[in-house]
């Protein structure tokens, strides 16, 4: 299953007016007061999913005519932004973990440009030639459609690996790998410095990796290192990031990672030690709102995303039935797309969700609140 690129985003502009008489009579005045509102909504990147709600004024007592009517407010005279928008022009993210263009860290790429920001993005170092091989002959164009017609712009692809810290931690196997050898400054901490140098700072981080080796390995047959590869490439590599990132995001930025619901509920055959990574995760995004929080006003957010068949996903080897699972038995009965996970990221970074911090946000069609299979054999009996 592959991303479908469409961004619910909308251009609103809508003009309301209204003007009514007032006559008032006294013994000595007459007075016209002439009331006249006018309100007026517009965006020049307004991600919703709104639907123009219908009433009706009548003129006869059957007969009606429908005019839209649709939010509207007063336009700020200090920022420019009128109405409630997702607006992160003049911002800039950095997402850790795009290689492809069917999976979350794409279509979180996708919203955030849609919405302005300017986007720069982390590919794995193997992955890295192929990925810009692409971009470059226009493999990847339907894909990079925005809503308003024009294709996303990615300012700069960094080669990444983020198991490794610094140039000191890479083992001589892997510096001499022929996939490794076209490549250089790759580790997490010279990336940092690499966008810092480019750039100077950023305002979004982003953290869209998961590896484990032996995912598909029952807990009690997981190897301590692969147990331990899991946490390092799932979670442990999020706060490397946002350690050596920290410095050059800018006070009042955002962070996202992604999550699994296999971090609180048993998943069969999601092994490894890729749940326990998952918790930890979860459990590191609560510390890090707090510790980011009180020194710059970084927000620290996960969401938790329903089953996607991307490329990566198909490491578990039964992606295609945890979709079914979920189509089948969550609230919502529809696929769950790529993108719904990108606008919900695109709001936990932006203004909108100032408020919100160290919060596990479920993007999923409503599976996680599911305590019994509504398909279960039991059910039948």
């Amino acid at each position: 299953m592959s991303a479908t690129t469409a961004t619910c985003l909308q251009m609103l502009g809508v003009r309301q007016s209204a003007s009514s008489s007032l006559m008032i009579l006294s013994s000595s005045v007459k007075m016209d007061i002439k009331v006249t509102m006018k309100a007026k909504l517009s965006s020049s990147s307004c991600i919703s999913f709104l639907k123009p709600f219908h009433r009706s004024f009548t003129s006869a007592p059957l007969k009606a005519r429908n005019v839209f009517t649709k939010a509207m407010s007063e336009k700020d005279e200090n920022n420019g932004v009128s109405g409630l928008s997702i607006d992160l022009r003049g911002k800039r993210a950095f997402i850790a973990g795009v290689a492809d263009d069917n999976g979350y860290g794409w279509a979180i790429a996708k919203a955030l440009a849609a919405a302005g920001a300017e986007i720069l993005v982390g590919t794995w170092v193997p992955a890295l030639n192929i990925f810009e091989t692409s971009l470059r002959r226009g493999k990847f164009d339907e894909s990079r459609r925005l809503p308003n017609g024009s294709l996303m712009e990615i300012a700069k692809v960094y080669p990444l690996d983020a198991v490794f810290d610094s140039p000191e931690d890479v083992p001589e196997d892997i510096r001499t790998n022929k996939r490794y050898a076209s490549s250089s400054n790759w580790t997490v901490k010279e990336v940092a410095e690499s966008v810092k140098n480019d750039f100077g700072s950023i305002d979004i981080l982003v953290h869209s990796l998961a590896n484990g080796p032996e995912v598909t390995k029952p807990l009690l047959e997981t190897s301590r290192k692969g147990y331990l590869a899991a946490l390092s490439a799932s979670s442990y590599s999020y706060i490397s990031l946002f350690q050596h990132f920290f410095p050059i995001i800018n006070p009042g930025g955002a962070t996202i990672s992604l999550t699994y619901i296999a971090s609180e509920r048993i998943i069969p055959g999601y092994g490894g030690g890729m749940s326990s990574a998952k918790a930890a995760l979860e459990s590191d995004t609560k510390v890090l709102a707090f510790e980011a929080g009180r020194k710059k006003q970084i927000r620290v957010n996960t969401i938790s995303a329903g089953p996607l068949g991307s490329r990566a996903a198909k490491a578990i080897g039964f992606i295609e039935k945890m979709i079914e699972y979920s189509y089948v038995n969550a609230p919502l009965q529809k696929e769950l797309r790529a993108e719904e996970v990108g606008n919900a990221a695109a709001f936990l970074v932006s203004p909108l969700a100032s408020a919100v911090t160290g919060a596990v946000v479920y993007v999923d069609n409503g599976l996680n609140t599911m305590g019994l299979a509504t398909d279960s054999p039991s059910l039948s009996v």
